[in-house]
Order: structure tokens, then sequence, then C-alpha cells
């Protein structure tokens, strides 16, 4: 039997040759100072140029967005120029590619705004941590602090700051954009009950509290147009301070008001285990969501046949496998055995572990 994974689809006016997507994964090798994508990260990426498609890491929609050390921003014209390396690369190799777009919100440290407190919905207090590394690329994991609520005046700014990174996007290359309200960060935390306490029209109700990801991307939808903007949720994720009883009704109100929006995809973001409540919730989101769903968290092969077989996805994101296997699409295919992936070096540092493992066929060719 032919596996679904290797059949052609569309995403937006994309035609892609299979349904491997490779999904955003921050690996924090920007070049300092400026955040600045470089010829390593078009090497990378240009590697993994046979998925059907490529999400590029999670980027700064400005210099306030920033969470993590290392990330890069598409808010400079260096970096818009960075970013054109890479999508030149990978559309050298044939590849198809969007950006992630972010805002960490309250998933930051003052380090990275002058010591001023990150930004949230509300001034709550969670148990989160961020990846800040020293002068050489070397860090850990740090606690975040208690952030301050924005104003209301202050959102028509992150909206617009979205607007224009979703066109400084087009600008460098890419073929779209990924909105990402998911994983606890701006977006996700304006969705959340427990991390928006507003009382202004960006809190309280359902409605309210779905605004700000509406508004964002209904900028970056006039923008750009729908066919290149891609939105990702997360709405099993109880993590930092996520655990808002309301997510799940949240998530499908969202979803619907996408599909009404036209959008390119809905990426889902799992916590990679295959239990009842999992496959209940994506027949629900493939009821409010009719176009392209792309799911990711810790699939195999056979899970990833299973769950296209199914129809509650249309694409399947393999993300550690693909930062150990740049002809990943290949080795699925073949059967071919996969290479490991080496944490320590996930997070900054240099091409080792980034751009040096080996493809099946360069392990084949080694002299014995």
């Amino acid at each position: 039997m032919t596996s679904p994974l290797f059949e052609p689809t569309r995403v937006g006016k994309l035609s892609l040759p299979n349904r491997i997507v490779m999904p955003p994964l921050t690996r924090a090798r920007a070049a300092q100072p400026g955040n600045v994508p470089t010829a390593m990260n078009a090497a990378y990426y240009a590697q993994r140029a046979s998925a059907g498609l490529i999400i590029a890491e999670a980027t700064d929609i400005s210099a306030d967005a920033k969470g993590y050390s290392l990330t890069p921003g598409i808010h400079s014209a260096a970096q818009i120029a960075g970013w054109q390396l890479v999508t030149d690369a990978v559309h050298r190799q044939g590849g198809r590619i969007f950006l992630q777009i972010w805002h960490c919100g309250r998933m930051s440290h003052p380090d990275f705004h002058g010591g001023e407190l990150p930004v949230a919905p509300s001034a709550v207090a969670f148990a989160g941590q961020i990846w800040k590394a020293g002068e050489y690329g070397q860090g850990g994991m740090v606690a975040c602090p208690t952030p301050r609520a924005l104003e209301t005046s202050e959102i028509a700014g992150i909206v617009a700051d979205f607007r224009q990174a979703a066109l400084n996007a087009i600008e460098a290359g890419f073929d779209g954009v990924e909105i990402h309200a998911a994983n606890g960060y701006l977006i996700d935390q304006f969705l959340r009950s427990t991390a928006n306490q507003r009382s202004d029209a960006y809190g309280g109700s359902r409605k309210n509290r779905l605004r700000f990801l509406l508004e964002v991307t209904d900028a970056v939808v006039d923008a750009i147009g729908p066919s290149r903007t891609g939105v990702r949720l997360s709405p099993r994720n109880r993590a930092n301070g996520m655990d808002c009883t309301d997510s799940l009704t949240t998530a499908l109100h969202a979803a619907a008001r996408l599909a009404e929006r036209g959008v390119a995809y809905l990426h889902v973001n799992e916590p990679g285990d295959d239990c009842p409540e999992a496959t209940e919730v994506r027949q629900q989101l493939r009821a409010a969501f009719p176009g392209p769903i792309i799911v990711a968290g810790g699939y195999t092969k056979d899970r990833a046949d299973a769950v296209l077989a199914s129809g509650d996805a249309d694409l399947v994101a393999f993300g550690r496998p693909f930062i150990a296997n740049p002809d990943l699409p290949a080795r699925l295919q073949r059967g071919w055995p996969l290479n490991t992936p080496e944490p320590a070096t996930f997070f900054g540092g240099d091409a080792r572990g980034y751009i040096d493992y080996p493809t099946h066929t360069a392990l084949e060719e080694q002299p014995a």
C-alpha cells in the first residue's frame, strides 16, 4: 500500500510534492548583533528542501517581540536581506517555504527589553522559562518574571507589527507566513482565560479573547492575501500557565473564524500522545476547518499514515527527525534508518549539529 505521505497536495496556491512538513524549529543561530539570518541558515534550510513545505523558525516581528536569545527577526533591512539568502537557497532546490512570525509576550525576560518587563494581556505570574545565552552562544533556561499588562492603546501597534512582518517576509522571498498563535506566546496568551484577565474589549468573553488573533489575521490577510497566510494553534497545550478549561472551545471558534477568512492552512501543535482525546480534538477541528490541516507532535511514519488516512489531517510535520535528517522524506519513503538528533546542539552554537548531519546517500558512500 502506498503511503499517503507521498501523495501531492495543495496549500494556498502552492503545489506540494508530498505531505511532509518541516515545522518551525527554534535553533538560535542568528548572527549578532542584529539577529540576522546568515549563509549557514540558508544551507540548513536548503538541505531540507525536499519537504513538501518548510515553515521556517519562529521569527520576531519587532525588537519588542523577542523572548529568546539568538532568534532571528524580520523587522530590519539586514534581517530581510539575510532571509533572502534562505529563500533563494530553498527555491533553487525546488522547495517551498513559509515563515512563522511571533511575539513572545510574557515568555520573555527584561534583558531583551532594556530592563523593562515583558508585556502580556495581564500581569499574571506563571512558571515559565525561556532560553537565554551569553556572548558566545552558550546558555540555559531562565525564569520569566511577572509581565506588564498591555494598555489597550498599545495593541493596535502590535497588530501593525504583524502586518509589516508579513510584508517584510514576502519581500524576503517567502511563499507565505504562519501566524504563531500557539504554545503560550502572546496571541495564545490572549486566547486563554488563565493568562487573559482583562476587562476591556480584548478580555472576558470568548469573543473578546479571540479578538486579537482575528485582528492580527485580518491585518496579515489584508497585506499579503489569505492564500499566503497560515495559523498555528495548540488547544491541548497546558504548559506555562495555559491550562484554560475553555481552550478547546475557543480553538474551535477560532478555527471556524479562520475558515471564513480562507487562510491557507491551520497548523495544530499536539502534545505528542495518541489518546482518545487527541483523536476527538482532531475530528472537531476538521469539522470547524475544512481547509488544509497540518498536525505536529511526535509523529512517526505509521502514525502519520494513519492520521492522513482518517481524513482528520492533510499534512504531517516532523520536528526532531528533520533536525537530524536533511533527507527525511527519502528516508521515510524508502525505509532507511534515521540519524539520531543531538539535543546538546539544538540551541545556539555553530555548524555542528546544524548542517553536518549526513544524508543516507552520504553514509552509504563512506568507505568501509
